[in-house]
């Protein structure tokens, strides 16, 4: 990561790099530690709605342009089915059943299913690095979703583990927060085609808003006792997530990508799950088994890997075309030759000079 100017104002600006990481990961942790007092669906519009409505009053404050056309509101529609309301309700029903952490390494490791989707849809190419990538991410994936004592039957090549309850994984957390990803990852792809109808910050609070209103809904036809129990610092868990945890670090997120950040932004997503874990561990005092330790650090990698692709071989074309081109150089650049031709003629007619 370079910046252009000094240390002493770098500093600032690297702040602000990591902010919208710093911030998700916490917001996760945050989620958590309120869910005993609440109930899913209601923590997850609430989340999102308040953030909604707060971004679009920055929109409108800095007069961006609203949505004007059908399709524009068709795809904005999708987009708060998809990224709104399927994505937050399954991380909300989710982290019930998972810790912070894991689940934000779970809901992270969408970068590997957006580069498919890109693939598929955008000709995008993986390459080399794209596909260890991916590999090491779904390994690690596995290793975080699959009960400890399957994946230890399986390498002792006893069978019976293969007995296993496969439709009970869609109860486990983990699963729920991979759904999530995925959910995300569908959301990603589909922000080029928002763009080409809508302002891609004013789309993102009204698909806030529309995604949040029909969690709302579920949550009164299914749930009870949403507030009731919930203390002034669940209160204040739920604002960070909301404001905090949306608003402001898609704000930032934004803000950065608008500047050119984007390579950076790419690099820096491993964060995400790095703070989550980092403070469930201090805060929640969550342990993760060593299975789902080794899985983490695996998907992480993978994260790294994916996003990274292009620059990670293009460095290693550059180290390997140099060598090449320096010992081509010294052979058949035409500047040198032409001085060594002059280098020898002197001393020919030096020579020349002394025999006469």
């Amino acid at each position: 990561m370079q910046f252009n100017s000094s240390s002493t104002s770098s500093f600032p600006k690297a702040l602000l790099l990591i902010a919208p990481f710093f911030l998700w990961g916490t917001a996760m942790v945050a989620m958590k530690g309120v869910i005993p007092y609440t109930t899913p669906f209601f923590m997850a519009g609430f989340r999102l709605v308040p953030a909604g409505i707060l971004v679009l009053v920055v929109t409108a404050i800095l007069k961006l342009p609203q949505p004007k056309t059908w399709q524009a509101w068709l795809w904005i529609l999708a987009f708060a089915l998809v990224d709104g309301a399927m994505f937050q309700g399954f991380l909300a029903l989710g982290i019930v059943k998972t810790g912070a952490g894991l689940g934000s390494v779970m809901i992270d490791s969408q970068p590997l299913a957006v580069a498919l989707l890109s693939s598929w849809l955008f000709g995008e190419v993986i390459g080399l690095w794209g596909w260890l990538g991916l590999g090491i991410g779904v390994l690690g994936i596995s290793l975080i979703g699959l009960p400890d004592r399957l994946i230890y039957s399986l390498m002792a090549g006893n069978m019976d583990g293969v007995n296993f309850d496969w439709l009970g994984l869609f109860d486990n957390g983990e699963w729920l927060m991979l759904l999530a990803s995925l959910s995300m990852a569908v959301g990603t792809v589909m922000i080029p085609y928002i763009s080409r109808h809508s302002d891609p910050v004013v789309a993102t609070g009204w698909h806030m808003i529309l995604g949040g209103l029909p969690l709302f809904g579920l949550s009164w036809l299914q749930e009870s006792q949403q507030w009731h129990n919930i203390t002034l610092e669940g209160w204040l868990a739920l604002g960070y997530a909301a404001i905090f945890g949306s608003a402001i670090a898609y704000g930032i997120f934004f803000y950065l990508a608008s500047k050119g950040n984007l390579t950076s932004l790419s690099a820096l997503t491993f964060l995400t799950p790095i703070f989550a874990l980092l403070f469930s561990t201090i805060l929640l005092a969550e342990v993760l088994s060593t299975l789902q330790s080794v899985g983490v650090l695996l998907t992480i990698a993978s994260i790294y890997l994916i996003n990274q692709r292009d620059l990670i071989a293009a460095k290693l074309q550059t180290k390997i075309i140099k060598p090449e081109q320096t010992t081509l150089s010294k052979v058949d650049d035409p500047d040198e030759m032409s001085l060594d031709l002059t280098k020898s003629e002197k001393i020919t007619d030096e020579i020349a000079i002394k025999e006469s």
